[in-house]
């Protein structure tokens, strides 16, 4: 008969795992797939002044990659005065923001909370488009409701609007 003679190796005891196999990038941008909607979201807003008129508080942008740019220094006093140094900066794009509506709130003991939204007169097409999933297949009624009350008589949006 044939035997298997097997050599006796000392084994190297194996440290903790996540020094023997890192994992390869970070858990935060998981899933890894392609977004439902391209729009992003503006997630938080500067300290409201409420003396001060209604007015745009965010704008939406985009980073659309980076690069660099060669500035002048112009500290007087630094080792690097009036010379140029590299930087690299984000190039953001912020495409334009068209206004379809304005939102009013209420100040409760919880926070803030929607009191009314009043909709523009005339929305255009392109917008209703991104409220279909499917613009082919719908029957493209989004906000022909609200557009009748502008045609009754706009005084049930200009109580909404006080």
């Amino acid at each position: 008969p044939l035997q298997l003679i097997y050599p006796v190796t000392k084994r190297t005891k194996m440290s903790h795992r996540k020094f023997e196999a890192p994992r390869s990038g970070s858990l935060g941008f998981l899933p890894k797939k392609r977004t439902k909607r391209h729009a992003g979201r503006i997630r938080s807003f500067p300290k409201d002044d409420g003396k001060a008129e209604p007015h745009l508080t965010a704008f939406r942008g985009y980073k659309a990659g980076m690069t660099h740019v060669v500035r002048g220094v112009d500290r007087a006093g630094a080792l690097m005065h009036k010379r140029e140094v590299v930087d690299a900066v984000s190039v953001v794009e912020t495409p334009p923001m068209v206004v379809v509506g304005v939102v009013g709130y209420v100040e409760t003991p919880n926070g803030l909370r929607t009191l009314t939204t009043v909709f523009a007169e005339h929305l255009s097409e392109e917008f209703k488009r991104r409220c279909y999933k499917n613009w082919y297949k719908a029957k493209k009624k989004a906000y022909t409701k609200y557009a009748a009350k502008y045609k009754d008589g706009a005084t049930d949006i200009e109580h909404e609007l006080e």
